[in-house]
């Protein structure tokens, strides 16, 4: 598994966090993504049916636990660049929820994969009057050098969630941007949806853990 897109998945899996859990008032978004990335590297490394790459149990938990916490609509708003904003209201939905789809099923692989790794926080520079700040941190590997992870995160009505990761310089939006808007050049918004619809529809019909991308 490439490791740009493990780790990928490592920053996804560690912004989880239980979706009717108690989150402290004025918690600093640097210590909520602290708090709530241990507890479920935790769990990924110690549940047996996610290691053993139990479907039901890794997509129930991306599910629940992931998806309160990270702003997917702005996420593909921004991935979508000029796009976005000539896309019907509908179109709009349709893109969010496929792109959506796409990310835990590419990255729900990961959680399996989950072993001795651990992710270290850096200080954060922002004012306490911010409200879209950078969290970086960095994940420690058993061999090799720390590998740089750090997240775009800004504060909403719903609280902190996060609506973009860089894995090694990479930010994920970037990533997708180019694939986007060469999908939009060939068929449209309605050609993008299509082609996103159609590789989700083979993700889900393969076993989990051939979902992570290579």
């Amino acid at each position: 598994m490439n490791f740009i897109k493990k780790f990928i998945a490592l920053a996804t899996v560690a912004v989880a966090v239980n979706a009717h859990a108690a989150v402290p008032a004025n918690e600093a978004p640097d210590a909520l993504v602290k708090r709530i990335s241990q507890e479920v590297i935790d769990t990924a490394k110690t549940d047996k049916a996610i290691q053993a790459g139990d479907t039901k149990k890794v997509m129930e938990l991306v599910e629940t636990k992931i998806l309160p916490y990270v702003d997917f609509q702005r996420m593909t708003a921004l991935a979508a660049g000029r796009f976005w904003r000539d896309a019907t209201p509908d179109q709009q939905k349709a893109l969010t929820e496929q792109f959506r789809s796409l990310l835990v099923f590419t990255y729900s692989g990961a959680l399996s994969q989950i072993k001795n790794e651990t992710v270290e926080f850096k200080p954060l520079r922002a004012d306490p009057a911010d409200t879209e700040v950078e969290v970086r941190s960095q994940v420690n590997m058993t061999r090799g050098e720390p590998i740089p992870l750090n997240y775009r995160v800004a504060k909403g009505p719903q609280g902190w969630k996060i609506y973009d990761i860089n894995v090694l310089g990479a930010w994920l939006v970037e990533t997708y941007k180019g694939t986007f808007a060469s999908e939009i050049s060939k068929g449209g918004m309605d050609g993008l949806i299509k082609a996103l619809t159609e590789k989700n529809k083979k993700l889900a019909s393969k076993p989990l853990k051939t979902n992570a991308p290579k």
